[in-house]
Order: C-alpha cells, then structure tokens, then sequence
C-alpha cells in the first residue's frame, strides 16, 4: 500500500475476518490508532479480536465490545485501549475518557463507531468499514494515510490476494 492508499478486501467467514484482524494486529505498533466503522453486527467485535490475536493478546474471549464500559483494555505485545463511541453524544466525550493520551502513549487505541466523533481521530488514524456483504461475507475497506503504517500493514500482509 502507498500513501492515501484505500484498499477494499472481502472475508467469507468469521474465521476469515478474524485472521484479517490478525495480520492487521501484526502490522501496528504502539501509537496507532485505528478508527472501525460499520452497522451493528457488521463484525467489528470479531476484527478487533483478530488484531488483540496479532497484537500478542493470549485470551481472545477477554476482547469483548465495551459499549457499556466504553473503554476496554488488553495487554499484549503493547498495551490496547478498546473504545466504543456509540453512546457517546461528542467527541468532548472520547477525549474526557483521555483519548488523546491513549493515541500519544506507546499503545495502540481502537474505536468502534469512530464515525460518531470523527473530529477527534487523529490525522493519521487508520480508518476500517465493514459492511454486511452477505449472510457471513464481509466487504472491508481499509484506508491508510501513514506511508509508514501502510508499509508495516503490506509487510504483514495486509492487502489483496496475489
């Protein structure tokens, strides 16, 4: 992927959007921040799985949506802060929870519903829709603004089929 790269890839299964999530976890590194957008059961819960898998997490089954939490937390290779802004009423409330903190420490921060509060994403944000393509098919669009981050998600495997 290169620079304000967009790329649009499908999953057949779970499994399959769990193993995305996978080689997305592989590919981040403390300080990225990932915005999820998509409708209610399009499968965000199941690729943030898949990335805390990549990221080193040991109990997948502890990654669990924090809508009422809001935040959630997992340790693995680096620390992950799990967010869910759908019952957020602005992005004053993302940052009272300290977002911005959470996107300037060596963790990696990810929030469902990030097109709530797309005013507090940070530029650089790595932004994923998922949309129901079908019964168990997923369509995931994955754009990527930081050359940087697109080449460690490329090196990871992030990208369509050769």
């Amino acid at each position: 992927m290169n620079r304000d790269t967009t790329i649009t890839l499908t999953t057949h299964s779970v499994e399959e959007t769990l193993a995305l999530g996978e080689r997305i976890g592989r590919g981040l590194t403390g300080g990225d921040c990932l915005a999820l957008v998509g409708q209610l059961g399009a499968g965000k819960t199941y690729l943030v799985k898949g990335i805390a898998r990549g990221l080193g997490v040991k109990n997948e089954r502890s990654v669990n949506s924090p809508t009422f939490v809001l935040v959630n937390e997992y340790n693995g290779r680096v620390a992950i802060h799990h967010l869910d802004a759908y019952r957020l009423g602005s992005a004053d409330e993302l940052i009272d929870l300290g977002f911005e903190e959470m996107c300037a420490d060596a963790s990696i921060a990810i929030v469902e519903w990030a097109d709530r509060v797309p005013e507090a994403m940070p530029a650089n944000s790595l932004w994923i829709r998922i949309e129901v393509a079908g019964e168990t098919d997923r369509r995931i669009e994955i754009r990527c603004s930081d050359a940087t981050l697109a080449k460690r998600l490329a090196d990871a495997g992030v990208g369509p089929s050769r």
